[in-house]
């Protein structure tokens, strides 16, 4: 249906930020006010403070509402993604109030789904949109104070008493003054790294925060360095609970740029009259101002409007669009970490449904299933590998879209960021109670602990941080071939035998004259038999080992031994790690990983006629690449590392690839 102006806007969450936003629609010249939603809608006052607005029981109700175009998300922090990913689900353009959501990983997962529904989402910096801030990115970008070396920024307020349970406050309500206060000073910091480059903004290439905590866990008063590319370096400040001069100084070669509360444009709640102090190095003084406009709030309440009748998806510089809004998270998030605040609201505890506020679905389809030699249930077609995410709101993320679209393998290791993704995955699975329907691989015995007395060790600590007593199938993560196989077979047999291995056991970057001589001990004397193995295998053949002691599985020898012993195989770097996308080329030289991997003429015709055949299919190569593993006549499972929702959607695409034996033997030439 094809929006007309004025936006029809409904609100969700009618606090105070809501009252303003609704006056500064009275400036709009493209918006209206149509309805807010409330879950206490005899709340005395909502007619005074929303006047001519419907009050409607309910944010689904306002969601599903037909004469709403847009939604202004204005409830507490812990909100923002949920509300947001259900508006777009809606088919709701949103503008959501700062911060967009509480991590980078869930400020993707809400631009994700605004992309797949083509709905606009925005970030409510308002103070972006005002003509000061436009104001501020040309004098900074003329260089009017000359070279900018350091900026300086910092927005605080005091509470009058502590209290565990305001807002302020809560970990409950991811209180704290870093996601309220502190999102200010660091966008305003990153947007004027950006003038000075000429972009609309920069992100620093590090961030060192600190924070001083209250009895919940939050900051009461933070501090953060931000280092950019440039040499730049911007000091922020945030409190809660400590009243700070709220001053901008941009710092130059040639003087200084100060503005006072440039949020509020020097003025209250509904903006004042942009002044901008300039101070040169001989002590001369000159006042910009840009003069009281409109309300502070129609500046962003227009940009919105202006994207969504245009057909956008995100606002444009100087609003917040996707990319800042992102690196603004990226940056918070370090802020965070540095200074060991982690919301109770992101533990694995309370985080028991997924980021849409429902419970973990089963059943999917978009991830076939199949039968795994020796594996007693029906398991998915590829394995989630996740070992670079840290925190349990960071993962589970991803692995609840994984389990949603049928996906039910899970890759695990001791090593993995020092037992880190075993615990992950631990809570994980028992918080969604999945733990009888998923597949969970483990590893144990990495270079230089390959001893077979190791893998019962390492078994025993990954089990308790997978809060299970048994894996589904098992490798040893090395080969150590001073030790006889057998000790090994022996080892990995008496798991079997104590239950805590329940289907095959291999070996990962093993050599096959290895593996026959494990099989041929085991029936020797009565032992599993090793079952299983976890080779490199993809298209592109790896010519030099990515690490010491990796092995390939991918030449036609190795093939043809996977298919005469029906070995299953569960392909590490099953996409040749970007060789099939455009990072890689003939000509594209500077990445030494990949030239030294995978660079030979072989796998450079590989991979023309994967772009060939890609073409043909209106897939990608790397989906072609994907698909290739999955073709194979033998039990071949890769292993997908997706890091966010994006490129986890992106490699379902591979399952609409049904190759055939011709197109296999022609991709591999």
């Amino acid at each position: 249906m094809t929006i007309q102006a004025p936006i029809r806007w409904g609100i969700i969450g009618p606090g105070a930020i809501a009252k303003d936003f609704t006056r500064g629609l009275k400036d709009s010249r493209l918006g209206k006010l149509e309805a807010i939603a409330t879950r206490n809608p005899n709340k005395p006052g909502l007619a005074d403070d929303f006047p001519g607005a419907r009050v409607i029981h309910g944010y689904d109700a306002l969601l599903a509402d037909p004469n709403v175009d847009a939604v202004y998300l204005a409830l507490p922090h812990t909100g923002h993604a949920e509300w947001a990913i259900k508006a777009a689900e809606a088919g709701k353009h949103v503008l959501v109030e700062k911060p967009m959501a509480l991590t980078a990983f869930e400020v993707d997962a809400v631009i994700h789904a605004h992309k797949k529904a083509g709905t606009f989402v925005g970030e409510a910096f308002m103070y972006r949109l005002h003509p000061q801030t436009q104001k501020l990115w040309e004098l900074v970008n003329s260089g009017t104070i000359g070279e900018v070396r350091a900026i300086k920024s910092s927005f605080g307020f005091q509470m009058g008493k502590f209290i565990p349970d305001h807002r302020i406050f809560a970990s409950e309500l991811a209180g704290g003054g870093i996601l309220d206060v502190g999102g200010y000073p660091v966008s305003m910091s990153r947007f004027i790294a950006g003038a000075s480059l000429g972009r609309p903004f920069a992100d620093p290439v590090k961030v060192s925060g600190m924070a001083r905590l209250n009895a919940e866990g939050t900051d009461d008063w933070a501090a953060a360095l931000l280092q950019f590319e440039n040499g730049i370096i911007a000091e922020v400040s945030c409190s809660v609970f400590v009243n700070q001069d709220n001053m901008l100084r941009i710092l130059g070669s040639d003087g200084r740029i100060e503005v006072p509360n440039f949020w509020f444009a020097d003025g209250g709640r509904e903006g004042g009259d942009g002044k901008i102090d300039i101070i040169r190095n001989d002590g001369s003084r000159e006042t910009i101002s840009v003069g009281k406009q409109k309300h502070l709030f129609s500046f962003e309440a227009d940009a919105a409007a202006e994207a969504i009748l245009a057909g956008r998806q995100e606002l444009t510089a100087p609003g917040m669009t996707w990319a800042d809004s992102l690196g603004q998270a990226r940056a918070l998030d370090k802020w965070r970490a540095d200074a060991g605040i982690e919301f109770s609201i992101e533990k694995s505890n309370r985080r028991i449904n997924t980021l849409s506020g429902r419970p973990l679905k089963s059943g999917g389809t978009v991830i076939p299933k199949r039968t795994i030699p020796g594996v007693n249930k029906q398991a998915s077609a590829a394995a989630l590998g996740f070992e670079d995410f840290r925190t349990f709101a960071s993962g589970a993320i991803l692995l609840d879209a994984f389990w949603e679209k049928g996906g039910n393998i899970f890759d695990t290791a001791f090593i993995y960021a020092g037992g880190y993704t075993e615990k992950l995955f631990g809570e994980w699975q028992k918080s969604r109670g999945v733990r009888e329907e998923a597949v969970v691989i483990g590893k144990g015995a990495h270079s230089p602990l390959v001893y077979p007395d190791v893998i019962s060790k390492q078994l025993t600590q990954s089990l308790d941080r997978l809060q299970t007593d048994y894996v589904d199938v098992y490798f040893m993560h090395r080969d150590n071939l001073d030790v006889p196989v057998g000790e090994f077979v022996d080892a990995m047999d008496a798991e079997v035998k104590k239950g805590r291995i329940r289907g095959p056991f291999g070996g990962s970057n093993w050599t096959r004259e290895r593996f026959d001589e494990a099989i041929a001990y085991a029936d020797k004397h009565g032992k599993q038999r090793p079952g299983a193995l976890s080779n490199n295998f993809a298209l592109a053949e790896m010519l030099d080992p990515i690490w010491a002691g990796c092995v390939t599985a991918s030449t036609a020898e190795w093939k043809q031994w996977l298919k005469d012993r029906q070995v299953p195989n569960f392909s590490w770097s099953s996409q040749a790690r970007g060789f099939f996308t455009d990072l890689a080329g003939r000509d594209k030289r500077d990445n030494e990983e990949m030239v030294r991997v995978w660079y030979n003429e072989q796998n450079f015709v590989r991979r023309d006629r994967a772009i060939e055949l890609a073409t043909k299919l209106g897939k990608s190569p790397i989906h072609v690449a994907l698909a290739y593993v999955l073709a194979q006549d033998f039990p071949s499972i890769p292993l997908i590392g997706p890091r966010k929702l994006g490129e986890l959607d992106d490699s379902m695409n591979a399952f609409d690839i049904k190759l055939t034996g011709d197109q296999v033997a022609w991709l591999e030439g």
